[in-house]
């Protein structure tokens, strides 16, 4: 039961980092509506963004030199850590 769960949480992180990446680039307006990347990126915010719109509320993107900087994947990033920790230690 834990390796299903130490796996699933292992495949979000991995999703989680692939949104991350891939959201700097839709960021920029340098993609075509219907580019692979944006599609890619739209399928991973469907899985992403449930779990970090709760983190948006209580953390508002931080202003960094005219730029927001959301925290909220590096939050969830970290409590996902901290839940597999344990887990992999047993």
């Amino acid at each position: 039961m834990f390796g299903i769960i130490v796996t699933l949480l292992d495949l979000f992180l991995l999703v989680l980092f692939a949104y991350s990446i891939l959201s700097w680039f839709t960021a920029s307006g340098r993609l075509a509506y219907d580019s692979p990347v944006r599609k890619v990126q739209n399928v991973l915010s469907a899985i992403c963004e449930p779990v970090l719109r709760p983190i948006r509320r209580i953390i508002p993107p931080v202003q960094v030199g005219g730029v927001g900087l959301d925290l909220s994947v590096m939050v969830v990033f970290l409590i996902v850590l901290v839940v597999l920790i344990p887990l992999f230690s047993s």
